[in-house]
């Protein structure tokens, strides 16, 4: 355990730590991202409370998480985004000390991974909060009402055509073959239809 207690390794875990948390926050329920999180920040708290350590910058690390949560909540938030990339950013390379409060850090390691993950967590989240946003392709909901064509007899069940496809579909009455239908409602994937009568 005598490498975790080098800064530089520290840093790259408690780094990676905290970029699984937030991706668990985005992703909530993968079990994936939960797991690595508490594994590396494990291993960074045991260097945290081995090696000399800013309290400032643990503070400001911590406080990188408002704003992030605030940010995925909506799209169009980057300035809450970018805030929380850069709060984390420095928490992370001031939270290892030496004399006091300079960076036990390497700085190009500092330098390089602090891009690479602000570049990583900009794209990622905005297009995870973005897609969130985005209305189904398949809105089921919008079949209720609609019209259509029953390509088999349906009562029990049957199959209907609406909205440009083939839909599994029952009916309270027998509709025969070629009737015009009305979609009542949806019960899962299947379509609750009635006949049109002319």
């Amino acid at each position: 355990m005598e490498f975790l207690l080098e800064p530089n390794v520290a840093y790259l875990i408690l780094l990676s730590g905290v970029l699984l948390g937030l991706m668990a926050i985005v992703t909530p329920g993968t079990g994936l991202f939960e797991i690595g999180a508490v594994f590396c920040l494990a291993l960074a708290g045991y260097a945290v409370y081995n090696l000399s350590f800013n309290w400032w910058a643990l503070i400001i690390l911590v406080l990188s998480i408002v704003p992030f949560i605030h940010a995925i909540q909506k799209p169009k938030r980057e300035l809450y985004l970018g805030f929380s990339i850069l709060l984390l950013v420095i928490g992370s390379v001031f939270m290892f000390a030496v004399d006091g409060w300079k960076p036990a850090v390497n700085p190009f390691i500092a330098l390089v991974t602090s891009g690479l993950l602000s570049v990583f967590l900009w794209i990622v989240v905005r297009k995870t909060v973005q897609a969130a946003g985005v209305r189904p392709v398949h809105d089921l909901a919008a079949l209720n009402g609609l019209s259509g064509e029953a390509r088999s007899i349906v009562h029990e069940e049957g199959s209907v055509f609406v909205a440009g496809e083939m839909w599994s579909a029952k009916s309270e009455h027998d509709i025969p073959v070629g009737s015009s239908i009305r979609v009542v409602r949806r019960e899962g994937f299947i379509l609750v239809v009635e006949k049109i009568v002319s």
